[in-house]
């Protein structure tokens, strides 16, 4: 499981899914990779050390990795990213500074922590490592997926399949593989890094089929760290009567300390945070008590917890119709945010007895040791069938001339898909503007236009048919036809989803 923030690996051995330890025997490898003029670092070592060495630090690269520079996800990374983004080429690509300056792309930081993954996967086995799983987000386009295909391939796997992770966190717990029959629903709650998703998937007979999901970049594991980050500074300033807010370095070291403390406050009713050294040569040291924590973070959960209802209501179902609760991701841990999910679904069962940052990855190994073909008590092969990512929708004008958005391939319906539309267009016309779209968020974004012209125009009306088919690959070809001048016109999109 390569995240936004942390990368976990499990290996499958023995008719059983384990994670394994890194060589700080840490479960989870932060995302990170630290550029020095000689050497690479990936891991906790280029987390801790990017006080020191920002400029030259990548962190959360998953953001760009397939993506064009001009992509709006791209220039949100760029404003926040210590390491200068460029662009070279229309794709972003990070500047190094030192003895020389020099590019490095995304796939090439996501190629060194795929392969420090490979490397633990191997000294647990003690064995080379070749075949593996790799999960997705279930948004992740088309281009998304093939950029971490390749940088999979150059550090050295045989991918034998990308998974959504969703699905991979059902694998974990062997949903959908003891009921050879009845639809049951689950609702996946992923609460990650720098992001949370929520999804709805129907359970029928081991097929998993995702009614929809929703994500919000606004709001992640890194969120609570700033929240309580700026509670410390604010004891520093009352205590030393020093502002360190401004100061990027001195933030920096807090945002580290104010990590680790979250992370114990997980299991623990109080954490100490200590930095060395913080400002003019200040140490600090702060005790911090889970119900401080909890307080300071309270809008944080409820923003975490609202758009579960958000999706109910969309998908239509109510809490009761939710049969079961899937939790992942590392924020997942929170006790807080554990105990306000299970008052939303009282009486579901909450599945969260894997710990949420692993349980992806162990999902991940279940799903590649049904591939290479061992089994997994009485398990049938698991089939991946692809499904569009994001609504695709069609823009008409009523009557009174208001644009209406007529959903032709709403999100999750299994690919290839076929749909047919006809639209009329009443008077004489002599041309007539078809126009498809693609809602990712709330403003949709317009993907094609098509206008046929010349049109005959002792008609009264006009019809015509439009045949919208996506490939599994999430590209779009959509053929027109109107009816009385038999005029066609046609067009194909790469890669829409």
């Amino acid at each position: 499981h390569f995240g936004y923030t942390c990368a976990c690996v499990a290996i499958f051995k023995d008719g059983r899914a384990e994670v394994v330890a890194n060589d700080a025997g840490d479960r989870v490898t932060p995302a990170v990779v630290a550029y020095r003029d000689t050497e690479q670092i990936v891991g906790i070592a280029a987390k801790q050390g990017r006080v020191r060495n920002a400029a030259n630090t990548v962190v959360k690269v998953k953001q760009v990795l397939g993506r064009s520079f001009e992509d709006p996800e791209v220039q949100t990374h760029k404003a926040e990213s210590k390491c200068p983004l460029v662009n070279k080429g229309e794709k972003p690509v990070y500047e190094m500074t030192g003895e020389t300056t020099r590019h490095v792309a995304p796939q090439d930081v996501a190629k060194l922590i795929l392969h420090k993954m490979k490397e633990t996967a191997q000294s647990a086995l003690g064995a080379d490592v070749t075949e593996a799983v790799i999960t997705v987000p279930f948004e992740f386009a088309h281009a998304q997926k093939a950029a971490l295909r390749a940088s999979a391939e150059a550090a050295g796997f045989r991918v034998l399949r990308l998974i959504h992770e969703p699905a991979a966190a059902l694998l974990a717990y062997g949903i959908g593989q003891d009921c050879p029959s009845g639809k049951s629903h689950v609702l996946v709650y992923k609460l990650g890094g720098t992001s949370l998703s929520v999804t709805v998937l129907q359970v029928n007979g081991g097929m998993f089929r995702v009614l929809n999901t929703q994500t919000d970049h606004s709001i992640g594991g890194e969120s609570f760290t700033s929240a309580l980050a700026g509670h410390l500074a604010a004891e520093f300033k009352r205590w030393c009567k020093q502002d360190v807010s401004g100061n990027a370095r001195a933030m920096l070291k807090l945002m580290n300390g104010a990590d680790v403390a979250k992370h114990s406050l997980s299991s623990l009713g109080s954490a100490n945070c200590f930095v060395d050294s913080l400002h003019d040569g200040m140490d600090f040291d702060c005790n911090i008590s889970r119900a401080r924590f909890e307080l300071l973070c309270s809008s944080l959960f409820n923003k975490s917890v609202q758009p579960i209802r958000s999706l109910l209501e969309t998908t239509g179902l109510s809490t009761s119709d939710i049969n079961k609760v899937v939790l992942c991701g590392g924020s997942a841990r929170i006790p807080r945010l554990q105990q306000m999910i299970r008052d939303l679904f009282a009486d579901v069962e909450l599945l969260s007895s894997a710990p949420p940052d692993e349980v992806i990855a162990v999902g991940a190994a279940m799903e590649a040791g049904l591939l290479v073909g061992r089994e997994i008590g009485s398990s049938p092969e698991s089939v991946t069938v692809e499904a569009c990512v994001s609504d695709i929708l069609l823009k008409e004008v009523d009557e009174t001339g208001a644009e209406v958005f007529s959903v032709l391939l709403p999100s999750g319906t299994p690919l290839p898909a076929r749909r047919h539309h006809i639209l009329s267009g009443p008077g004489r016309l002599a041309s007539l503007c078809l126009e498809l779209y693609q809602k990712t968020t709330e403003q949709p974004e317009r993907l094609a236009k098509i206008v046929l012209r010349d049109l005959e125009t002792k008609e009264d009306n006009h019809d015509i048919d439009a045949v919208v088919t996506m490939k599994r690959d999430g590209s779009l070809h959509v053929s027109c036809v109107e009816q009385n001048s038999g005029k066609t016109e046609a067009i194909s999109i790469s890669a829409a989803s």
